[in-house]
């Protein structure tokens, strides 16, 4: 859980008479517990790029990895700005959640290898990996590790009752960069 609260309020416009926002602490845990994201990136000629992962909730924020050399990561050099999204894949029940941030790359290798044991413990021992010189290593294969700390975080509650709870985080909790300021 992370120390500081985010504002968090329901939006009306998008929500049943009876809905009322989700704490933090629920959708916290859902992000969590959730198996995929899809992440949604920017290419440099400005078309979107969107492919799923899978992703370690540490620290309050979601951290994924990926190959120096994928699309998402060429993506990132550009524009560090993306969205993560998880949820249910039906209409009118289960909750879906929005994830808007910055990915900063994480080299540290000591942070690296709490991550890394997050991973086998969330996903099991395919995904173990070694840490050196600020990689994930898989086999032959390396991957650079990403965080993630919210901006802003959106939740949908569909069916009984619908809802759209959003959660804004305090600048000091935001990962900016020179780029984005």
């Amino acid at each position: 859980m992370t120390d500081k609260q985010p504002r968090t309020r329901l939006d009306a416009r998008y929500s049943d008479e009876t809905a009322t926002a989700t704490d933090w602490a629920e959708a916290e845990k859902m992000l969590a517990e959730a198996e995929l994201f899809w992440i949604s990136t920017v290419r440099p000629d400005g078309r979107p790029h969107v492919t799923p992962l899978p992703a370690v909730w540490s620290r309050g924020a979601l951290h994924f990895c990926t190959g120096p050399e994928e699309r998402k990561a060429r993506n990132l050099a550009e524009n560090p700005n993306v969205v993560l999204t998880t949820g249910t894949n039906t209409w009118n029940r289960g909750y879906d959640l929005v994830v808007e941030g910055e990915a900063v790359r994480i080299t540290d290798d000591a942070r690296l290898r709490e991550l890394a044991a997050g991973w086998e413990a969330k996903y099991g021992s395919f995904w173990h990996f070694e840490v050196r010189e600020g990689y994930f290593r898989h086999g032959a294969g390396h991957a650079a590790v990403y965080s993630v700390a919210p901006r802003t975080v959106f939740g949908f509650g569909k069916g009984e009752p619908f809802s759209q709870t959003r959660w804004r985080f305090p600048l000091e909790e935001q990962q900016w960069s020179s780029r984005s300021k």
